[in-house]
């Protein structure tokens, strides 16, 4: 009897040794890491280098042979790997013993004084394991900057112009609050950070390149730094209340500027003041059933420039409404459309609209669409829209309008257009047709400073000088 145990427990035992000795090949094999990023949270000052890590753990009862672990940005990354006591940018075969684990370390150096850096540098770490995948985000600052994570802003804050700012997580201004951001302040958003105004949003920017306020994406590296839709945008929401903004540029967002619900007090929700919205893939300015004015303002090479729906109040004087097709959106929606009404599922829900636009200019090129003014009304609701002395490009006239001192399908003829390049210049050549077309309003200048022509202004937002 004792043989036939002692022969049991041997058995048991060569059993339980080979298994853990054994590699296990199952799709279904569990493997975890103890982080799935790393922020390296350092500001270089010089430059630096900084080092962290992450353990891969196999929680089974057999070995894991990792097949491959390596840098997603391979040998020209900035960061270096070392797996388990092996140094390199891809490392194979590596195996853990069961129930065990290995350590990472992932080292970033970084010269913060190099211009062409992002802001926010990034790679991955890819492991690979039995025909499955897992991926380990590295995340580091590229530049010196201001670093705002998730951030909140209540009271009064300023933002000066020491040092760029990188917005992670989004930025939400809180209702009770104000944000001024001074002249020549630079703000870089990462991919997952809007602007969500519940307060009071205040850009002062300055007619210089230099003093303007600049807010983009945060890639500044090739080919990453020209793309639409590489941040969210600025949203104002329904308790949000005297905004205003001038000289502000706002490049490569999903939307520019969006306002939602009407305005709180007598004030519009949104005032724009010689500001650049450029290069947002979908909307540049975007109403719903809100109040928007805009004086000396561009728009350009958006996938919709203007975008007014729902109804609203809306003021736009001096504007210009501008896209060509080029290699990342498609110019297939008119530079501007009007309504007052949504469609809310089968439902179509409209509201009062008041909308006048004054010696401005609408046209697109190189696309699909033949009407770069849009009106569409329906139901019983206030569909109350002018169009003064402006430039535009249609095939069917826009219904229901009011519209005096037209000018139809004139090329406006802006100084340069270059789409392969990404270079546009929307300021108008000496035998333009929109120059000294409009008609006096209470606006002394234009996009640029310049004084406004005293007698008769030029049509869109730039006065030829």
């Amino acid at each position: 009897m004792k043989s036939i145990l002692v022969a049991i427990l041997l058995t048991t035992l060569i059993y339980t040794s080979c298994t853990k000795d054994s590699f296990i090949t199952s799709g279904n094999a569990v493997l975890n890491t103890s982080a799935d990023t790393l922020h390296f949270d350092t500001v270089f000052t010089t430059t630096g280098s900084v080092t962290h890590f992450f353990r891969i753990y196999n929680q089974n009862n057999q070995k894991l042979r990792l097949s491959r672990v390596a840098l997603g940005g391979g040998a020209g990354s900035y960061f270096k790997m070392n797996v388990d006591g092996t140094s390199g940018h891809e490392i194979n075969d590596i195996e853990i013993e069961a129930n065990d684990s290995i350590y990472v370390f992932v080292t970033v150096k970084i010269d913060p004084t190099a211009a062409d850096l992002p802001f926010v540098v990034q790679d991955s770490v890819n492991i690979q394991y039995n025909g499955n995948q897992r991926w380990v985000q590295l995340q580091a600052w590229g530049q010196n900057a201001n670093f705002i994570r998730s951030g909140l802003v209540q009271g009064h804050v300023t933002l000066t112009n020491t040092k760029p700012y990188v917005i992670l997580g989004g930025l939400l201004i809180d209702e009770n609050a104000t944000l001024t951001i001074e002249k020549g302040c630079r703000i870089y958003m990462h991919a997952d950070a809007p602007i969500v105004v519940d307060g009071t949003l205040e850009v002062k920017g300055e007619r210089y390149d230099s003093t303007r306020v600049v807010f983009r994406g945060d890639r500044l590296d090739d080919p990453y730094r020209d793309f639409p839709g590489g941040w969210p945008g600025i949203y104002f929401r329904a308790t949000s209340k005297n905004n205003e903004l001038q000289y502000a540029v706002i490049r490569n967002a999903y939307q520019g500027i969006v306002a939602e619900n009407a305005s709180v007090n007598g004030n519009p929700k949104v005032t724009l003041r010689e500001c650049i919205i450029d290069n947002c893939f979908d909307a540049g300015v975007l109403g719903v059933q809100s109040s928007i004015t805009a004086q000396n303002c561009l728009i350009s090479n958006c996938g919709q420039n203007i975008l007014l729906a729902y109804g609203g109040d809306y003021d736009f004087t001096h504007c210009t409404a501008a896209s060509w097709s080029n290699n990342f959106i498609l110019h297939k929606d008119p530079v501007l459309r009007v309504t007052n009404y949504i469609k809310d599922g089968n439902n179509i829900l409209t509201a009062n609209l008041d909308a006048s636009f004054t010696n401005c200019i609408f046209w697109g090129e190189n696309g699909i669409t033949e009407d770069e003014v849009v009106t569409d009304k329906q139901g019983t609701a206030a569909f109350n829209v002018q169009f003064s002395n402006c430039l535009w490009k249609v095939k069917n006239d826009p219904a229901n309008i009011i519209g005096s001192n037209i000018i139809a399908n004139a090329p406006p003829l802006f100084d340069s257009v270059d789409t392969q390049r990404m270079y546009y210049d929307f300021r108008l050549k000496a035998e333009s047709p929109a120059i000294d077309k409009g008609i006096n309003t209470s606006l002394a200048i234009d996009l640029d400073g310049n004084d406004r022509n005293t007698g008769l202004p030029d049509l869109g937002c730039y006065e030829k000088k």
